[in-house]
């Protein structure tokens, strides 16, 4: 019997006495693909289909009754007539379908809605081909793979209009492989149709495929854009368009695939294609929505929630970095000189803060040592300038591990300045020269996490 959990779990919760029997089926409906056949049995009948050692689908099913009845092969064969009339069906519809064009049934897209504010599936369609264009050239996509990316996204709805997938529904993108196979469209084309779904539900299977990968965020990115655009947003209590999953699904792909492709470059474009009047604040909302899945997703991955903010709320830009940062901090909050840089770093954005506040932060950026009146000033300029170059070298190449510890080096410098100095001196110019040192630290920092968020 094939494994089943999920049927397994629907029949358990519906009968009080179960009485199995066994049945089976013509051996020419083994013409349907697997999956016809494993949602006929499944979903009208509650039956759990039957496979070889091979893995092969059998003409076979297993049936579990709410009673003993006194002849069971009669009640075998009332669940055959049933089932054999299901198959009947679906092999009329999948042999028709079979006959017809995908690009016909592109074209009868434009008569099916997508959503009332969004328009029909067909324009929807049309905005996944111009995303799925922007994505594949940020991912750098050689030609050859381009042109079968935007034959995908071409056909990636055209099986909703399907007789098959009308009759079974969540066979959408699964009859879209295999009806792209028939009518031979090549096969990373066809394994897309149905990867661009993924992951249907929390914690499914990631795109298995480059183009499928790609092609399941330009659609997903598309329905986030659209819906915010139109005031279409999630609640608390509801998500009918399932827009915090779409989310999620975004940044797992992200993930799974290292892509370094900008989040902000890539709303925009999602959103490019709607007529919004508040363009740029709709893009900030979507920007900390997207910011929220992902500090629930390093939550949900054990990592501290303090650190995560800290990362989080620098950059959500590029999303594999993110989870290297986050990473790299846990790696070095273990290090002896870690809670004391941190409460150092804390101090110092404090500071810039009160003075940004007070209107007494100038607009002074380089340091003038003629000012200096402190040799702990001198040297914390030192050690600034000689990490910076190291850090940024290791930034560019994500190393974030690496970059935290060359950071490490100036804790004693940083703890020197603040036992030595006082920042906010009386003369004016004394003052904003020390603060512009104060910036210069706060930005080599900055650029990884905000640590004044840390816990210490």
């Amino acid at each position: 019997m094939l494994p089943d959990e999920d049927l397994l779990q629907t029949v358990t919760n519906l009968v009080e006495y179960p009485v199995v029997a066994t049945g089976g089926f013509a051996d020419k409906f083994l013409e349907l693909p697997d999956e016809i056949l494993i949602t006929s049995m499944r979903e009208h009948q509650k039956y759990f289909a039957v496979e070889d050692a091979q893995g092969r689908l059998r003409p076979n099913f297993v049936v579990v009754n709410n009673t003993r009845a006194r002849d069971m092969a009669l009640v075998a064969k009332g669940h055959e007539r049933v089932l054999r009339a299901r198959l009947e069906d679906a092999i009329f519809f999948f042999r028709n379908d079979c006959q017809a064009s995908m690009d016909d049934w592109c074209r009868k897209l434009s008569g099916v809605l997508f959503q009332a504010k969004l328009g029909s599936v067909s324009a929807k369609v049309e905005r996944v081909r111009r995303l799925a264009g922007f994505l594949a050239s940020a991912a750098g996509l050689a030609p050859e793979a381009r042109q079968r990316l935007d034959r995908a996204a071409q056909l990636c709805k055209a099986d909703l209009v399907s007789q098959v997938v009308v009759e079974f529904p969540k066979l959408q993108g699964i009859m879209g492989r295999v009806y792209a196979g028939h009518a031979g469209e090549a096969p990373e084309v066809a394994a897309a149709l149905e990867d661009h779904y993924r992951p249907t539900y929390s914690g499914g299977a990631l795109p298995a495929t480059p183009l499928g990968a790609l092609l399941s965020v330009a659609d997903k990115i598309d329905t986030i854009c659209g819906c915010f655009s139109v005031g279409l947003l999630p609640t608390g209590a509801s998500d009918p368009y399932a827009l915090r999953r779409q989310a999620i699904g975004i940044v797992q792909i992200l993930l799974d695939r290292e892509l370094g492709i900008s989040l902000q470059a890539l709303v925009a474009a999602g959103l490019g294609a709607f007529d919004d009047p508040w363009r740029d604040e709709t893009a900030a909302r979507i920007l900390a929505f997207f910011q929220d899945r992902m500090a629930y997703l390093l939550a949900e991955q054990g990592h501290a929630k303090d650190l995560v903010a800290a990362v989080t709320s620098v950059s959500i830009d590029q999303v594999p970095q993110v989870w290297r940062k986050v990473a790299a901090l846990e790696a070095l909050k273990t290090a002896p000189d870690f809670e004391p840089l941190a409460v150092a770093f804390k101090r110092a954005v404090n500071i810039l803060r009160k003075a940004r506040k007070e209107g007494l932060l100038s607009d002074q950026t380089t340091v003038q040592p003629a000012l200096f009146e402190h040799d702990a000033e001198g040297r914390l300029l030192q050690a600034c300038q000689g990490v910076r170059e190291s850090v940024s070298g290791h930034l560019a190449q994500a190393r974030f591990q690496e970059a935290l510890r060359v950071l490490a080096s100036l804790r004693q410098p940083v703890d020197a300045f603040f036992d030595g100095v006082m920042v906010m001196a009386d003369e004016p110019r004394v003052r904003s020269n020390r603060l512009a040192l104060l910036g210069q630290i706060a930005g080599l920092f900055e650029d990884i996490a905000d640590f004044s968020r840390i816990a210490t």
